[in-house]
């Protein structure tokens, strides 16, 4: 092989095997373009420059795959999973506690509603084969409670150390939140305050720019206790300032993974300042 070949994701790598070609792929360099299928073709490894697009697609499909394994592995995309999983188990608990509490009426005087009656109706014992069906269902909903329970546990455990900053600010729930919604921990740091402010708010942005509706102030870190408890005309500052803080927070914990203690105490600074104003008009 020439010296130029040296350059060429082929070099060194045997025609027929797939993964190292992959793992070239991904690791791989060169200082410039140059015609590779040629050089290929001349150090062997390929038959003609169709054979060449041929191990490269077959390369590159390989090399994708394991990128895509690696990212799925991650420690903020596990966290992405449990609170989505968190989520979907609080939806669904809620969603069968309200027929448990619409069958439950045709059979008991005292019947409730919500996730926590269905909760105690579980443990009652059925009389009939209606109310083992009620009963059951029921169970089925408390067993959903208790899962999300232990989702919020793990996830109130795993976002400090995935995040430590922005779970420091945010709260462990809302910070694994945000970043389930940006679609990762890179993705959030990389997004500018203005966009963290309104994630969760889609569908009230879009009616905005279609000129239905007024522009959205927050999204769900309305669900922060700096923005759901300041004063109505002085929430759209507090949400830019707590965004704004986020996003650094989001950017130390992707790039160095270091706790900064002096961001949580300037975040409450601002707060003050920003609260203060509303309480003195």
């Amino acid at each position: 092989m020439t010296e130029s070949d040296a350059d060429g994701w082929f070099a060194g790598v045997s025609p027929d095997d797939v993964d190292a070609g992959a793992q070239a792929i991904r690791e791989g360099s060169a200082d410039a373009p140059t015609d590779w299928p040629v050089e290929a073709v001349e150090s062997g490894f390929a038959e003609d420059e169709s054979d060449y697009y041929a191990k490269l697609r077959a390369a590159s499909i390989q090399a994708t795959r394991e990128a895509v394994t690696e990212r799925e592995r991650a420690d903020d995309q596990q966290l992405v999973h449990a609170v989505r999983a968190m989520d979907d188990c609080e939806s669904e608990a809620n969603e069968l506690a309200e027929r448990v509490a619409e069958w439950a009426g045709t059979l008991y005087p005292d019947a409730g509603t919500g996730v926590e009656y269905a909760t105690k109706l579980a443990d009652i014992d059925p009389e009939t084969p209606v109310e083992n069906r009620v009963i059951s269902l029921a169970r089925r909903v408390a067993a959903l409670a208790d899962e999300r329970d232990e989702l919020r546990t793990f996830v109130e455990q795993q976002a400090p150390a995935v995040a430590p900053n922005l779970s420091n600010l945010a709260g462990p729930v809302l910070a694994a939140r945000l970043i389930a919604l940006a679609g990762g921990l890179d993705s959030l740091a990389k997004m500018p305050g203005g966009t963290v402010q309104v994630l969760g708010a889609e569908n009230a942005l879009f009616a905005h720019l279609r000129g239905h509706a007024s522009s959205p102030k927050h999204g769900i870190i309305y669900t922060h206790e700096y923005v759901r408890s300041t004063a109505h005309d002085q929430r759209g500052s507090a949400a830019r300032t707590l965004s704004g803080k986020l996003v650094i927070a989001a950017r130390i914990d992707h790039y160095s993974g270091e706790h900064n203690s002096e961001l949580k105490e300037e975040l409450d600074r601002r707060m003050a300042t920003i609260r203060s104003r509303g309480a003195d008009e």
